[in-house]
């Protein structure tokens, strides 16, 4: 008899887990561009920039943002990175800009030239890596994007 019971507590259990899983909503992950790229002025540190991103909801529930961390990376070396917390409320179907500070990591550039100084190429290599977290329910969204940039000057006709 104490075996039917266990199996029983045992199966509800399991019900009551498969249950609370197909609660979680099905979304799609923001949609994340970079609308522009700046140098703010030197007040004697490391270089600064502001970044703002166009944040793109493409789901029928609004998204409450906790914050953003990110980073650039250039020819594998991370360049820049930074976070905020400052996202207002993603409406559904809808965007938003996100303005954010970075910070230029130094000794990475140094690196970065040093290895360009010895083997020149045309194209760098980048790499954009977000993470958005939501407050509620929703899952982590990770996003990266990679591409290149050439360094070749357009030839004159």
């Amino acid at each position: 008899m104490s075996h039917v019971l266990h199996f029983t507590r045992l199966f509800g259990l399991l019900f009551l887990l498969s249950a609370c899983a197909s609660l979680q909503p099905q979304i799609d992950p923001p949609k994340v561009s970079l609308d522009s790229f700046k140098a703010l002025p030197s007040e004697g540190g490391a270089p600064r920039f502001e970044i703002k991103l166009r944040i793109a909801n493409p789901n029928k529930q609004d998204f409450d943002i906790a914050g953003i961390s990110y980073s650039v990376e250039i020819q594998g070396r991370e360049l820049i990175s930074g976070v905020t917390n400052e996202v207002p409320l993603l409406k559904a179907y809808s965007e938003e800009v996100v303005t954010m500070e970075a910070g230029l990591q130094l000794l990475q550039m140094m690196r970065l030239l040093a290895g360009l100084g010895m083997q020149p190429t045309d194209n760098l290599e980048y790499r954009f890596l977000g993470k958005i977290d939501f407050k509620g329910f929703v899952p982590t969204q990770r996003i990266e994007e990679t591409g290149s940039i050439s360094l070749g000057a357009a030839s004159a006709p």
